[in-house]
């Protein structure tokens, strides 16, 4: 294990400015940047297409998926049932997690990535709020839709996204205990509170000034 990589780990409420702040830790930093490019890596270590991971990406909706998976998308491999289950489809992303951990500087945005790499001794693991109000105004403004449509939007994706975390971690998605440092950005806005994480990883995690 690399022990002296530089892991941070994010969790985010959907609105909040927590994948945002993320990619601005990550240039800070210098660390790379992995959202939704974990799939990718995820599909390489499965042999499986990107699709797959896709539709199942932070939910525990994975049989419902499965049966409107088309054949294509399962790649060259042949079908074995016993390798579709929810657990190991997280195997592969928890896998594709510690290689990419092991192998340099990173920043992860959600997928359990607190969890998985729970064994790596230099990590800061934050999570980051919102006021609720915010939070549809942003979600309704990515999605062109009145706040009511955001508002359902907001409920259903943090439900699938709590319900995949709690699952696999036995802990509460979003409680404090379960993170180093839990920030609202409605109170200082996204570069201030960037600011304020960065200070604080860069003492928790001992790293000099650049």
């Amino acid at each position: 294990m690399a022990d002296n990589n530089i892991i941070i780990n994010v969790g985010r409420q959907l609105g909040s400015g927590g994948r945002i702040i993320a990619q601005k830790l990550a240039d800070r930093f210098g660390c790379k940047f992995y959202d939704k490019e974990i799939l990718n890596l995820a599909a390489k270590e499965s042999g499986f297409s990107e699709k797959f991971f896709e539709q199942n990406d932070e939910s525990k909706h994975f049989f419902k998926a499965l049966f409107h998976l088309h054949a294509q998308h399962v790649g060259d491999n042949n079908f074995y049932p016993n390798r579709f289950s929810q657990e190991s489809l997280f195997q592969f992303q928890a896998d594709a997690i510690r290689k990419a951990a092991q192998a340099g500087n990173c920043v992860f945005v959600g997928r359990c990535a607190d969890y998985i790499l729970r064994d790596f001794t230099r990590v800061a693991n934050i999570f980051i709020t919102a006021n609720l109000d915010e939070r549809i105004g942003r979600v309704a403004e990515r999605h062109q839709c009145d706040r009511d449509t955001a508002l359902k939007i907001l409920n259903h994706k943090e439900s699938s996204r709590s319900s995949f975390y709690n699952y696999y971690t036995g802990k509460k998605w979003g409680f404090s205990d379960g993170y180093d440092l839990c920030v609202n950005t409605s109170i200082l806005g996204i570069d201030a509170t960037e600011q304020l994480i960065a200070e604080f990883i860069r003492k928790k995690l001992k790293i000099e000034e650049r």
